[in-house]
């Protein structure tokens, strides 16, 4: 048996402009509310599935301010919030997220899992 490794999982969302959000905020009032509710107790099923291996919950991530050379900017991206899980491979934490709420009810259009690796030299 491997040792267990640590995985980011990144949710992705289309921005303001994508198809899925346009269309979640085309629904009328009623439904969106309906279907948000229903993702959200999808999505609590999820962490209660997989509770054992989640070392972070993570969550929703706001609006993002970049740091470089530069200075400050206000940017935007596509990351909606985070997740960290441990798994046994790459493979197994990507295996978690397959069919996940954020892209089968919500409008997001992915997750993307990386592997946490060792600092250098440590």
């Amino acid at each position: 048996m491997s040792a267990t490794k640590t995985f980011l999982a990144v949710y992705l969302g289309s921005g303001s402009t994508g198809s899925g959000m346009a269309a979640w905020n085309a629904m009328p009032e009623a439904e969106r509310r309906a279907k948000e509710q229903q993702g959200m107790a999808a999505w609590g099923a999820w962490v209660e599935k997989h509770k054992d291996v989640l070392v972070e919950m993570g969550g929703p991530l706001g609006k993002t301010k970049r740091v470089g050379p530069g200075g400050i900017a206000d940017i935007s991206n596509l990351m909606t919030g985070f997740t960290v899980v441990r798994a046994e491979s790459h493979e197994a934490a990507a295996k978690l997220f397959e069919n996940h709420p954020h892209f089968t009810i919500f409008p997001g259009e992915a997750v993307e899992i990386m592997p946490v690796l060792p600092i250098p030299g440590r």
